[in-house]
Formats: C-alpha cells, structure tokens, sequence
C-alpha cells in the first residue's frame, strides 16, 4: 500500500456524471505538499489548492424557479440545481410577493459586492465542495449489492453515517460544514447488502426546496463581516414578511448520529435532533424534529455521550447569544430528560464535543469563542483568543446546579474532539484522551499555518487542580489523527486502545490508526492508491477483548471516481470485505451501527 505521506501530484480524470452517479466532470488539480517543506509534523489544507469547477448534481426532482429568482437572475438557481415550484410562494398575498421581490433585489446587491472581493478559502465554495466533497443526489435503496470477500456473521443491521450534502448551489460563501444533512445507510441481513442515501428534511431544507434556493444564512460561509449583519438582516425581514419560519429550528443535522431509546437521531448544535427511521427494507424516512416529547426546548450539542451501563445519554446545549451560555442534561435510558444545569461561563464558547466517565461530566471551556460585536468591525464571529486560558470543567454525573464544579487549567489545549476518559482515583485523577490541534481556529478561519492534530493524553488531578499534558504517539511518528472513536461497550472507562482516522492530506483521510494509548504503539491502514475515507467505526464484538471487532468505512476512489464500503479485521487489520456501493459517497462526518435487534425495535 502507499505511504500515507508520500510527496505526489495528481490529477482527477474527466468522468461522466452518468458514471459517477453525481461527480464533477471537470479536471480537478490538487498537489500534495511535501512535509518537508513545513514546520515539523504539520500539513496544509489538500483543498487549498488551485480548486476545481464547481459543478453540483441535479436532484431528482424536476422545479421550477420561484418568480423572485425570474425577477433577479442574479441569485437564480443555477442550472446544475432543481428548478423547484414552489407551492408556498403560490400562496403569498401581495405585500409578500412584493416584499419577496424587493428583498431578492436587495440580496443582488450584496452578493454583487461580495464577488468584489475574493472569498477565503475556508469560505470558497469552488474549494469547499469540491471534487469527492461534492454533494451527490438522493439514491433509493439498492438491493444485493457485490461484495468482494467474506462478510463476517456478527456484522448484522445498518451502517449509518451523516454528513454534508447542500440541497442547493450556495450563491455566496459556503463552509465545508454548512451543507444540508444527508444520512447513508448499509443495511446488512437476510444474505445480502443494501444502501441508501436520504437528505434529512430538516425544517430548514423544505423550506429552501419549496423556495428553490438557499435563503437561510450559512453559520460559518456567510455569517461574518458587515455582509454578514446584512445577510442576518435579510432573513428576518423575510421571516417578518412570512416568507420563511424559522420558529421550528435553523439546522442542518449534518454532524452526528446516535441510536436512543429507539431511534436515531440526526445531530447539528444548531437545533433539536430529527428522528431518522431506517424502513425495514434498508431506506431512511424522516420522521420529524424531535424534542423527547416537548421537554427538550433547547439546541443540542452533536456529540452526546451514551453510557454503555446506565443506559443514559447525556449531553450539552451553548448559547451564542445570551446567558446561560452553556447547560448540561441527561436523559434517563427511557427517555425521560433532567433539569438543566446552568454552567457558568463568563463568555460563548465553541464546544463541539466533550466527555463522561463512570461518575462525572468532563466540559472543555477552550479558547476558540464566539465574538459577535467581531461582524461589526468586519471580522468573524468565531475568534481564538488567545488570551484565555483552556479549562476543564469536572461536574458529578447527577448534579442538580454547578456549585461543586471543579475547574482545571489546561493552557494551550484545544480539542475539536474528545475519544474517552476514566478516573484513576489511586492518582486522583481524571484521564482525559483527545486531539490537541493547532491552530485551533484553522478549521473556521483561513490561517497559513499547517494544521497539527496531536493525539494527547490529558491528566486532570482533582486534588491539586492542576493538569498534565503529553502526546501519546512519539514525536518521530507524529500523525494528524481527528476522527474516530474507542470502543463504545467501555466509553467512559480506562480503554487501552482508539481508532482514528489519518487526517492526512488534510482534511483528506489517507487511512487510519490503531493507536495503543498507554504505550503509544501506532498501527496503520493505508487505503492507497488515491483512495481516501472519512471516519472509521469500530463494531466491537461484545463477548471479546476490546479489540475484537471489526473497523467499518466508506473508500472513495478518486482515480475511478467509485466508492465502496471496507470491513477491516481490528484485532490484526487485515481486510475482510469490501462492498461496491451503486453511488458516489462524498467524504462526511460521523457514524453509528444500529443492530438488527434494534431495528426489529425501533419507535
């Protein structure tokens, strides 16, 4: 197999969209830097490059263009989206019809003067979604699909994995984590593979199909600088004018999945969950936004932690806007959901994951923050600050106010994601396992420096209050390592071992690692030959050792523009099978297997 790190230049071939099912046709030129050339165990984004065309799959819907795009071309839906009729726009009186007109003039004019100006690459489309991050249409389920090799027995039920699809062409700055959810699904069962890929219909995207164009606001392509406060302005004006509602959720869904007292649940920290239903023939319905009936009022963080003894999920919701800004909750294994638990932060902070353990809440206070009064002077409202000093925050499981958390300084930590934790109480310590990355705004704001990963173990002494940082892997074989998981059955207990995805070229995933935590031994799969993945899931085998189980992941082949599933042996790494999927996969975030018990289960 090919190293992971080899200096390279290559080129995509042309491919028909009818081959690829929804791939860009054009050439697409990207170099992969020599480490050598950077500072020492760094790389640089392999989306900085000189980008492709930006070409988007038509959806399988046939549209029309809502009169407001007739009456300004210039924010017309690109030909390579749908054409949508718009049943609401059917139904707007005059002064809406008017307003919609006068408001999509005014929205001209700002995405006029932004072309003035270029984007940043973190916030280029044409960079964004590119090549393999290029959204795909929905595939109805397909049965008996091939597989290469052997299936292993225990591998029952469906692979789900979310990520980010947007519906529609972006008209101005566009995220790689702004896109529209969409779930994929590899039923396994009844000697045979299935797959499916659905958008999840979030109330944010049916209103945009009905429109036929994007008019909600981007929350990291658009949402800085003056055109920002524009942008913002213009969709409550139009939410004034009944032209959207955003009164039942603004997300996208498009960041994690959990399995939960019967259902699954599609995750953005922007809004409440939507329950995705896998239908018994391997298809995915969604059933709506889902609030545990009416109790949960609030946002959820995307990466709640399911407790493999108790049965709870807990979880965390932030507030960019006012305080409370941050508030911890569980929910009992039926259901049933806590009081919320005002944490207190003196500022909003990005938090986009943090841990349990058998006893206790692990809440990372980071230093990337939200400054909104930063769009007033022109900037982004996603801010390291440099000036602050990392903390973590330990809080017992089941406490009802946050008089006895305990803070623990951790300068210079920022961790996008947390893979476990455990107590050591013969130490007094609570042993926090993530990925240390630098810098830590890199993925939001456009930076020179090359992005590090470091895997890290964090020691937080309960008794001192102090902290002690190390890097798990030896420095001379330093590897961007920033998705995956340990094993779920022993979440929140000491783990010995974790598998994380290669984040290299970044933020491509060459293959990924078993990483042995308490020695440090690092032990790879490379998919090779110009083949990239996303984050590997380990299904672990529940009467084994804690490696016993298999490694599943989606493998893109940029070369043959086709994607397969891989299912890798996790004990010794060896390839079991591999399953060809009738559809391009773009790379995407996280994932869960739901078993096929569960699914017999579902609500």
């Amino acid at each position: 197999m090919a190293s992971a790190t080899t200096s390279s230049t290559w080129v995509m071939p042309k491919v028909s969209t009818r081959e690829l099912g929804s791939c860009s046709t054009s050439s697409i030129s990207l170099t992969r830097s020599s480490r050598k050339k950077q500072a020492p165990h760094s790389i640089t984004c392999a989306l900085q490059t000189a980008p492709s065309i930006l070409q988007l799959p038509k959806q399988s819907q046939t549209y029309q263009k809502p009169i407001s795009a007739v009456a300004n071309p210039t924010i017309a839906t690109s030909t390579a989206y749908p054409k949508q009729n718009s049943g609401d726009a059917q139904e707007w009186n005059f002064f809406q019809r008017a307003a919609a007109m006068a408001l999509d003039t005014v929205e001209s004019a700002l995405v006029s003067r932004e072309r003035e100006h270029p984007l940043p690459k973190t916030a280029d489309p044409r960079v964004q979604i590119a090549g393999n991050y290029a959204p795909v249409p929905e595939t109805a389920v397909r049965h008996n699909l091939p597989v290469t090799g052997k299936i292993p027995s225990c591998i029952q039920g469906v692979y789900v994995r979310n990520g980010a699809n947007p519906l529609h062409e972006p008209v101005s700055g566009h995220h790689l984590f702004d896109g529209d959810g969409m779930v994929h699904a590899v039923k396994f069962g009844n000697g045979g593979v299935s797959y499916s890929c659905r958008f999840t219909e979030t109330e944010r995207l049916v209103q945009e199909r009905g429109l036929g164009r994007p008019v909600f606001p981007k929350a990291i392509g658009e949402l800085h600088g003056h055109s920002g406060i524009a942008r913002l302005m213009l969709f409550y004006a139009r939410g004034l004018c009944g032209i959207v509602d955003h009164s039942h959720g603004i997300g996208v869904a498009n960041a994690g999945l959990v399995y939960f007292n019967g259902r699954l649940l599609a995750m953005s920290e922007d809004d409440l969950p939507y329950h995705v239903k896998v239908t018994p023939s391997g298809d995915l319905k969604t059933m709506g936004r889902y609030s545990f009936s009416n109790q949960l009022k609030s946002t959820m963080i995307a990466h709640p932690k399911l407790d493999p003894v108790s049965g709870e999920l807990f979880a965390l919701n932030y507030d960019v806007i006012q305080k409370p800004y941050l508030k911890y909750f569980r929910f009992s294994p039926s259901g049933v959901k806590s009081p919320d638990v005002d944490i207190p932060l003196s500022e909003p902070t990005m938090m986009h994951d943090f841990a349990i353990t058998e006893n206790f809440v692990v809440i990372p206070d980071q230093q990337v923050v939200f400054k909104l009064p930063e769009m007033i002077r022109g900037g982004s409202p996603v801010v390291y600050d440099k000036n602050k000093v990392a903390r973590f925050g330990i809080l017992n499981k089941y406490a009802t106010d946050a008089d006895k958390i305990m803070w623990v300084e951790a300068p210079d930590c920022f961790c996008f994601h947390l893979w476990n934790a455990w107590e050591e109480p013969e130490n007094d310590e609570i042993v926090v396992i993530g990925s240390c990355m630098t810098p830590p705004d890199s993925i939001f704001n456009e930076c020179d420096e090359g992005l590090e990963s470091v895997l890290s173990e964090i020691r937080l002494n309960v008794k001192t209050g102090k902290s002690k940082r190390r890097a798990i892997i030896k420095s001379d074989e330093q590897v961007n390592l920033e998705a995956g998981m340990v094993n779920k059955n022993k979440l929140g207990r000491k783990t010995r071992f974790a598998y994380l995805a290669i984040a290299e070229p970044w933020p491509k995933v060459s293959g990924f690692a078993k990483v042995d935590l308490s020695t440090g031994e690092v032990k790879k799969y490379i998919y090779g030959d110009e083949k990239y993945g996303g984050e590997p899931l380990f299904l672990p085998n529940p009467e084994g050792e804690e490696d016993d189980g298999y490694i599943l992941t989606f493998v893109h082949d940029e070369k043959r523009c086709k994607s397969e599933l891989q299912i890798v042996n996790a004990a010794n790494l060896q390839p079991e099978a591999s399953v060809k999927l009738p559809s391009r996969v773009p790379y995407g975030f996280h994932g869960t297997f739901i078993g096929a018990k569960e699914l017999a289960n579902q609500a």
